[in-house]
């Protein structure tokens, strides 16, 4: 048993359902989170869960919310791992059911589901508003179960420091910090799993929660892991613009009947509606973005000529708004003061998501052995584009993956890490502890913190909605030249105890790196598609750029490689929103048709 002890790292719904799947075949689990795990940025999850349940007789199947995913992402993604995620989805979301999970339900007492953006199905399983709080206290119930059994000990405030690999190179532990006492310790395990969600601190004013630095993806990409699709960021259109930070205004309003406009002579626009009559307003998150950029940036027909569109739902009855988006509405009250029940909420794009991250294979392990990861920080399910709703399924999925195929990993190998001397690990925890010693001997003029506003803000301003490869070349000097200035920082902070200061600073120089691939990523590519938008190349590529961004970390900076995408099921075309896809809309008909039936009977 203590041979097949796995360490999870991130206390997500794809850390804690890796450990559920674990804790399940017989293994034991060392869970790792920075924060208590009720608090893992999966808590803030607004929409809801995709699947392909099809209880309102549309049509729909796991092959449409396929085809909606492959198409959605513009075909860079891998197709045989989202099929089998597309497929696994209406028995997650029935398992949730069985866990207790209070899903909104219809008045015959099935899970009600709503549509999001990218389709024309209602495949969206959701609760309230607040969908992520209450799958990820779920799975949370369950690993408490495993851990009064002694199979799950959660070590929460531990922050991952590094992998620790023999010469193979074989994953054999890691080395990771208390964040209370400032201890550092290694840990012995024959499999890792890294779930530890997304990178949104890199710019910072994103939707993300600020432990969203992305150093543990950092830190394993400077150990040698592949990063995949760094250039694809997902820019939500929707959220509250303010000072501090920028706060989610989930899809779902939309998928009730929100409706996105601005003035255009003295009369309201629905732009969204007018371009793509199809969809309207519930077109994939990277075309309503850029629509939205469009009206403010380009023809200058923002709220009071400011960054800001309307998304009104103050025509939709109060009933159904606080039944089905309760959650956000409180949120918007909250922070700017008005109701949105009764006026139009003001929003702009905010960074919110990554398509790209850690290279997995189909069974979720990097190209080193023993390392695994899965939710936000792998790179598998999105493709160029993610659809909203797909992001908690692709997490739950890739842990049900992940979990399974550590333990099938370790019971595979030869030799066994607690089979080596102490003397190895001890080294590498020695390495750690000079490295946070010269961290706290910092005494340079620099601060930390403002380096990191200016590299967030070079990234929102160059690497986000529209990308122009001079300013890209100019953004990765930029970072360069960040790096260099983090060698003098000034730490004001030398206490043994809850120093912020000292890990901030070391996150941010991992935020440094990434975000230089994700820069450099981005100049590479020569083309438009999903979310990476270049106006010197609009067009999408396939012939030259049909393929993933493979990143290899080396100290003059990123190595790219580019294989090829995996489209063994669906052939790409060409992607619109302004006309139904001719499947949905056979299937719709079909669905309308017994709709009248079911009426004239």
């Amino acid at each position: 048993m203590k041979h097949e002890e796995v360490i999870v790292i991130g206390g997500g719904l794809a850390g804690l359902m890796a450990t559920i799947q674990i804790a399940e075949g017989g293994g034991k689990v060392k869970l790792f989170s920075v924060v208590p795990v009720r608090r893992s940025h999966s808590v803030c999850a607004q929409g809801g869960i995709n699947g392909a349940v099809n209880t309102k007789g549309e049509g729909d199947s796991a092959w449409e919310h396929f085809d909606d995913t492959i198409y959605g992402g513009d075909f860079l993604a891998d197709q045989p791992p989202v099929k089998a995620m597309c497929e696994a989805a209406p028995e997650i979301i029935y398992l949730f059911d069985r866990m207790g999970v209070q899903f909104n339900r219809t008045v015959e007492g099935k899970i009600d589901f709503r549509r999001l953006g990218g389709a024309k199905y209602s495949r969206t399983a959701f609760a309230g508003a607040t969908t992520g709080q209450q799958l990820l206290y779920a799975l949370d119930e369950q690993v408490r179960r495993y851990e009064t059994e002694g199979l799950v000990e959660k070590l929460e405030y531990w922050e991952f420091l590094s992998l620790i690999l023999d010469d193979e190179p074989r994953c054999r532990g890691i080395v990771a910090q208390d964040l209370k006492t400032m201890e550092i310790r290694h840990f012995r395990s024959n499999a890792v799993i890294l779930a530890t969600g997304g990178i949104g601190y890199i710019f910072r004013k994103s939707t993300n929660s600020v432990i969203n630095t992305g150093s543990a993806h950092s830190i394993a990409y400077q150990q040698g892991v592949h990063y995949a699709n760094p250039e694809f960021i997902q820019i939500h259109p929707t959220a509250i613009p303010g000072d501090d930070k920028l706060r989610l205004m989930s899809e779902s309003a939309r998928g009730e009947g929100g409706r996105l406009w601005v003035y255009r002579d003295g009369k309201p626009w629905y732009f969204l509606e007018e371009k793509y009559p199809a969809y309207g307003n519930l077109v994939p998150r990277d075309i309503a973005t850029r629509e939205i950029f469009h009206v403010c940036v380009d023809l200058k027909l923002g709220i009071n000529g400011e960054n800001m569109v309307y998304l009104d739902i103050s025509h939709l009855p109060r009933k159904q708004l606080d039944e089905k988006l309760g959650g956000i509405l409180e949120i918007y009250e909250k922070f700017v003061g008005e109701d949105p029940r009764k006026v139009p909420m003001h929003i702009f794009p905010a960074m919110h998501y990554s398509m790209g991250g850690l290279a997995v294979d189909y069974n979720q392990m990097t190209n080193i052995k023993g390392v695994f990861a899965c939710g936000e920080c792998d790179h598998q399910y999105h493709g160029a584009n993610r659809l909203g709703a797909n992001s908690l399924v692709s997490a739950v999925y890739g842990g049900m993956v992940a979990g399974p195929e550590a333990l099938r990993y370790i019971r595979g190998l030869p030799t066994s890490a607690f089979d080596l001397s102490s003397a190895f690990f001890e080294s590498e925890t020695q390495k750690e502890e000079e490295s946070y010693a010269a961290l706290l001997r910092m005494d340079g003029a620099e601060n930390p913190y403002l380096l990191h506003v200016e590299m967030s803000d070079w990234m929102v301003e160059n690497v986000t909605v529209v990308r122009h490869n001079d300013r890209l070349r100019k953004t990765d000097e930029k970072l360069q030249e960040l790096l260099e200035r983090w060698q003098h920082i000034g730490v004001d902070d030398r206490s043994a105890w809850n120093n912020k200061t000292t890990t901030f600073t070391r996150q941010l120089r991992n935020m440094l790196q990434l975000a230089r691939v994700i820069t450099l990523g981005a100049l590479e590519r020569n083309e438009s598609r999903g979310a990476h938008y270049k106006p010197e190349f609009p067009d999408r590529d396939d012939e030259k750029w049909l393929k993933t961004t493979v990143a290899t970390h080396a100290e003059s900076g990123p190595q790219f490689h580019y294989p090829d995408v995996d489209i063994s099921y669906i052939k790409p075309r060409e992607r619109r929103y302004d006309v139904v896809k001719e499947a949905e809309k056979s299937n719709l008909e079909t669905a309308e048709q017994r709709e009248r039936e079911g009426l004239a009977t």
